[in-house]
């Protein structure tokens, strides 16, 4: 076991006695949680669409949880002005992409999501969520503390600009989310109240717009208001999953939702738990989430730095969000959306973009003995 003394002025010394190491312990429990529910829910899914190797999907969600790991720690080493530099980095580059997407991306269920290069499929939306969460509060901050800098009216044209990218591939659950972390930001930055409102209408009117505009976000939102207006497959498997496994579960492997769920090991994985492990095991995990958000946010409002508090906010809010919309969507308390459980479903480009958010968290929260830089 690696010890590091308090007088250890090492990188990794000085990171070890100042990282939130309950955060960081809690974050690692999700990573194993995760793998012992793809172990148990991917073999099926590999069986059924053919391939041969039936740890196909544990192997590939190892090998990008690897680097995900380090990038997690790799990040959280970084002061806030590193943080804010890699951040912008990420964000112009995940940008591009998104646009490249509509170009070169390739099809899939109707949308142009995903660049293939050989051996892996980028999904650059992913890399943008957590990236731009830090460049607005980077934004907002300097618009509190340069009077004179027009941060928050650069914050609104980058907001569109990724908003557009978005929309087009389309992505309505990452517009969605993007969209919520920026408003609460833009909220907590205490920009003008009316302004704020006049976003949050405009919001309601592209949601408005979507429902009527895009067939399957029609077909999502009727089918979760009236179960007889189309398939809900997925969905009855799922409940039906929760329902089997009661409060203790049918045990470990045992489930079978798993062989019928197209995705059980991605985007349903919560069926699946709740199938084989039980109500008091989900609660658990929900509890578990909870507690990375809260303990974040309460390391997070001792730090005087303004920027600090707008970006750890925004990228806790994120991660609070993506789980409840995940675990929500299982438990059909709102319309279906193929967003993954954070560190639990299997996932390549969503894990990486995870590993690289929560070690921006990491960093942000670190105990620091001086002004944030």
């Amino acid at each position: 076991m690696i010890t590091f003394d308090r007088t250890d002025q090492s990188i990794f010394g000085r990171w070890w006695w100042t990282v939130d190491r309950w955060q960081l312990g809690a974050v690692a429990l999700l990573m194993f949680l995760g793998t012992v529910l793809i172990t148990a829910a991917s073999p099926p899914v590999a069986e059924r669409i053919g391939i041969q190797d039936t740890f196909y999907f544990v192997e590939r969600h190892v090998m990008m949880l690897i680097p995900a790991i380090i990038i997690m720690v790799g990040v959280s080493l970084l002061s806030p002005r590193g943080v804010r530099r890699v951040a912008l980095g990420v964000f112009l580059i995940s940008v591009v992409l998104v646009y490249a997407t509509l170009v070169v991306g390739v099809e899939i269920k109707g949308a142009r999501r995903w660049i293939h290069i050989p051996g892996l499929s980028i999904q650059p939306s992913e890399f943008v969520k957590p990236a731009f969460a830090v460049v607005a509060a980077w934004l907002f901050s300097l618009s509190r503390t340069n009077p004179g800098f027009p941060g928050a009216l650069v914050s609104m044209a980058l907001y569109g600009i990724t908003m557009a990218g978005l929309i087009l591939q389309p992505d309505l659950g990452m517009t969605f989310v993007v969209s919520a972390v920026w408003f609460t930001q833009f909220f907590l930055a205490g920009l003008n109240l009316v302004l704020v409102m006049g976003l949050g209408g405009l919001g309601v009117v592209g949601l408005v717009g979507a429902y009527y505009t895009l067939p399957h976000v029609t077909s999502r939102i009727n089918r979760f208001l009236d179960p007889h207006a189309g398939d809900n497959y997925q969905v009855n498997r799922s409940l039906e999953a929760f329902a089997n496994g009661g409060l203790m579960g049918t045990g470990p492997g045992q489930g079978t939702v798993k062989f019928y769920l197209p995705d059980s090991h991605a985007d349903f994985i919560f069926a699946v738990a709740g199938e084989e492990l039980g109500l008091i095991f989900c609660l658990g995990l929900v509890v578990l989430f909870a507690f990375v958000v809260l303990r974040g946010f309460a390391r997070v409002f001792n730090d005087n730095n303004y920027f600090v508090l707008l970006a750890a906010a925004g990228l806790l809010i994120q991660f609070g969000l993506q789980a409840a919309i995940n675990m929500g969507s299982s438990l059909h308390l709102m319309p279906t959306k193929g967003m993954t459980l954070p560190f639990i479903s299997y996932g390549g480009s969503s894990l990486l973009a995870l590993g690289f958010g929560m070690g921006m968290v990491l960093a942000l929260t670190r105990k620091r003995f001086g002004p944030a830089e």
